[in-house]
């Protein structure tokens, strides 16, 4: 007699657990380490809201999250999710967007989420091209990449996209690699809690488009064992040359600050005192 068996994570899905992500993607492995991280914290799944982009990650939550979700356009993920944030400033806003869509047509609305700290996860899926629409170069692309719209070698440096998100103010900052699924998955609950702009970067395998572009075509394991290999903790990286760090993935929590203050309590304390100032 066949014994059906339920997935641990079945409760957070509308229906049936069933992604149409290519073979090897890293999505299932980065959408286990969000619903885990959920799960450990213990939280009621109604009283969050995910917003995602255009894009492979974009399918991570949409349709499939029991909870509510919005699918935007291209680029406008964080400009959906901070109107969704002050209008509800009492729930969760996950945002799940690629590394294309967070940082080129979507880099002001990101850099000044950032600036505002609002209270947003952001999850960045950094597999280093345009993986949906034909392996295009994208701004995290590495320097001399032959991609499908740079065939000779891309000539412009890529974002650090971690770096970026401090730079511009956010207050909690970590990457890790799909390899490091565990850490990540702590990250995640870290950032969920943190009362301001959280920024999880994710370098995860694409081994159709970026695969052909490094010569590890639809071979996801050897994509894996790579970011394992080359992954280096930031405390260890520190006391290293910046040769020495050279070609090597520094992952682990970047910064988390929590003396900077948030903007949706901004914004109810400005009301507050508008409404104090209109009385007298």
């Amino acid at each position: 007699m066949e014994k059906k068996i339920n997935h641990p994570l079945q409760k957070y899905f509308r229906g049936p657990i069933n992604y149409t992500t290519c073979p090897g993607c890293g999505n299932g492995i980065i959408s286990q380490a969000i619903l885990w991280a959920i799960e450990d914290l213990a939280m009621d799944f109604d009283k969050f809201a995910f917003v995602s982009g255009i894009g492979c990650s974009g399918w991570i939550p949409s349709p499939s999250y029991n909870t509510d979700v919005l699918h935007v356009t291209h680029g406008r993920s964080i400009a959906f999710a901070t109107g969704l944030k002050l209008a509800t400033p009492n729930i969760k806003v996950i945002v799940t967007a690629g590394d294309g869509d967070t940082s080129a047509i979507g880099g002001n609305h990101f850099i000044h989420a950032c600036r505002r700290n609002i209270d947003l996860t952001m999850i960045c899926v950094n597999n280093q091209i345009y993986g949906m629409t034909g392996g295009q170069v994208a701004p995290s692309t590495p320097y001399h990449s032959k991609t499908t719209t740079t065939p000779y070698g891309s000539i412009e440096r890529p974002f650090d996209l971690s770096q970026v998100a401090i730079s511009a103010g956010a207050t909690m900052v970590a990457r890790w690699t799909t390899f490091q699924a565990r850490q990540l998955r702590k990250s995640i609950a870290k950032a969920i809690l943190h009362n301001g702009f959280s920024f999880i970067e994710i370098i995860s395998q694409c081994p159709v488009q970026y695969g052909k572009v490094i010569g590890k075509r639809n071979n996801a394991v050897d994509m894996l064992m790579d970011y394992k290999n080359r992954s280096i903790n930031v405390r260890k990286a520190k006391k290293l040359s910046p040769d020495e760090v050279k070609d090597k993935i520094v992952v682990g929590e970047f910064i988390e600050d929590k003396q900077v203050p948030e903007l949706t309590q901004e914004v109810k304390r400005l009301r507050k005192e508008a409404v104090s100032r209109c009385q007298k």
